[in-house]
């Protein structure tokens, strides 16, 4: 991880297309802005977290729903 400091109006790039600056900043906050292609996927980490929380509840609930249907076919 590259840790380093900016101050507001300064920022980074990243590759060529990418460039994040810093917009404003506060006692316990700061705020960026991100200047990316439309291609190129940005999201928050606690989203993604969640995203990815829910698409593995999602393949493992069909499993669980057949898992189901089997042992109450076994009931009958």
């Amino acid at each position: 991880m590259l840790v380093i400091t900016r101050k507001s109006n300064e920022g980074v790039r990243i590759g060529d297309t990418i460039t994040v600056t810093v917009v404003e900043t506060s006692r316990d906050r700061v705020k960026i802005g991100i200047d990316a292609p439309a291609d190129v996927r940005i999201i928050r980490n606690e989203l993604f977290d969640t995203e990815r929380f829910n698409i593995q509840a999602a393949v493992h609930k069909p499993a669980a729903d057949l898992l189901s249907l089997l042992r109450s076919q076994q009931d009958i």
